[in-house]
């Protein structure tokens, strides 16, 4: 009930002021930040209350206070705080980077890539035959040739498999999860995001070959353009790594601002160099974690979790902001049959890539069980990703969009509170204090983190 109370105090202390915020030189935005922070970490602490994620609570306040609903947040301040929002992506590839050892990658390598070939193929083609099957209920494919329902399709479809790394870190940073369920989670959720961008850009390809679109110039993207948006990221993300392990080693000073310098410096480097920033930010985080002695990369781990709390908790409530309660309302036919269509479908392709792997005993039984819940969410680079298909074909591409982002908000609700679920019925929920997100379940000398443990 206080957490409740203060809830109410923060949304009148809100009503009050904003009349007063003059508009322009970013006040109204700065102000929105700050009762964002606040209102929403509220309503975070009263879902923890009731045994829901607490990023679930930041997604929700986002709702309720956002222009759908009650307007305490307006669509200005939203795209205002757009920065933020590319901050904490910028931070969470990051810290996902440099939660990825060497040895886990050779140990987990075959493990995470046969699972996400098998539930990433499996669940695109799931999707497409139920669009292309019921295409006379679905808005963008109804009044199409058969052709234009297939390549529509196949692009919602590329979109529509996307998971989130964003959920995943922040849930794992949360329950300070340890072993086999989340490191294998994190791989594929990491993973996938390179995979995706490469698939969208293929089915992109394809559809604009297939339905040239109308009224707009867009340049097909080369192969060569493609190659160095991935490769390139590789290429910058090292170099970044090298830098920042460099510093750790010789200066080691003001880590918490360093950090947040590191994410910005990260994202505009990749903006500049014209390759994808999310591959640049994971890479360099990865590179410096391996290169860097294990004090020096556990203290930067932790300035950059303490760096990214607030920045969190306002990037879970701009998503929540972002999302459209009339659209839920006019899809919702649509919207539920897909949600569970595709949650079936990661598990299925889950399960055949284990088997495929060759996973056994009481840790393989445990990854069947529970590792799919981490592909359930849907958040971040996803809604990029729909942007760009709507860039691409204005009017169809809008109803695509549409339906995605109230798929998205289905998926950002229930899957979080999923996959808290698999963490503790698993038994890798920690609750001993602060330390990495994920650590080894038997921890190596050689290769361990001081204050990794829990």
């Amino acid at each position: 009930m206080r957490r409740a109370f203060v809830l109410a105090l923060l949304f009148a202390g809100m009503q009050l002021i904003k009349p007063l915020g003059v508009p322009g030189f970013g006040a109204l935005a700065l102000l929105t930040f700050g009762f964002l922070i606040l209102g929403a970490y509220a309503a975070g602490e009263l879902a923890a209350d009731i045994g829901i994620p607490k990023l679930v609570g930041y997604l929700l306040a986002g709702v309720a206070f956002g222009p759908s609903a009650l307007g305490t947040v307006s669509a200005d301040s939203v795209e205002a705080l757009a920065p933020v929002s590319s901050l904490a992506i910028a931070l969470i590839a990051f810290l996902a980077g440099a939660e990825l050892r060497w040895e886990e990658i050779r140990a987990r390598g075959k493990l995470v890539f046969r699972v996400l070939a098998s539930e990433l193929t499996l669940t695109m083609v799931v999707l497409t035959g139920v669009l292309v099957a019921a295409r006379r209920f679905v808005p963008f494919l109804a009044t199409g040739t058969p052709v234009e329902a297939l390549s529509f399709s196949l692009v919602f479809a590329s979109i529509a498999i996307v998971h989130s790394p964003a959920v995943a870190m922040a849930l794992l940073s949360e329950t300070r999860a340890r072993g086999p369920v989340a490191r294998t989670s994190l791989g594929l959720v990491l993973l996938s995001d390179v995979v995706i961008v490469l698939v969208l850009t293929g089915t992109l390809t394809l559809s604009r070959l297939l339905v040239p679109p109308q009224g707009v110039s867009i340049p097909t993207a080369s192969f060569r353009g493609v190659v160095w948006e991935i490769g390139g990221a590789a290429i910058v993300g090292g170099a970044l790594g090298a830098l920042v392990a460099l510093y750790l080693r010789i200066v080691r000073r003001e880590l918490f601002l360093f950090a947040i310098i590191v994410a910005f410096f990260g994202s505009e480097l990749a903006r500049l160099s014209h390759v994808e920033p999310l591959i640049t930010l994971i890479v360099a985080g990865f590179v410096a974690e391996n290169v860097s002695l294990p004090e020096h990369g556990a203290a930067l781990r932790s300035a950059m979790e303490r760096a990214a709390a607030p920045v969190f908790v306002v990037f879970f409530a701009l998503a929540g902001a972002q999302i459209v309660l009339a659209d839920l309302a006019q899809f919702w036919f649509l919207v539920i049959p897909l949600a569970v269509v595709r949650a079936g479908s990661i598990w299925a392709g889950c399960r055949i890539g284990m088997r495929w792997a060759g996973v056994s005993g009481d840790e393989g039984a445990m990854l069947k069980q529970h590792v799919w819940t981490a592909l359930i969410p849907q958040a971040g680079v996803a809604i990029g990703l729909a942007a760009a298909v709507a860039d691409t074909y204005p009017e169809r591409g809008g109803q695509i969009r549409t339906l995605f982002l109230a798929l998205v908000a289905l998926n950002q609700a229930v899957g979080p509170i999923l996959f808290r679920r698999a963490l503790a019925k698993s038994g890798e929920i920690s609750n001993n204090g602060p330390g990495s997100l994920v650590t080894p379940e038997v921890p190596v000398p050689e290769a361990g983190h001081p204050g990794g443990a829990a």
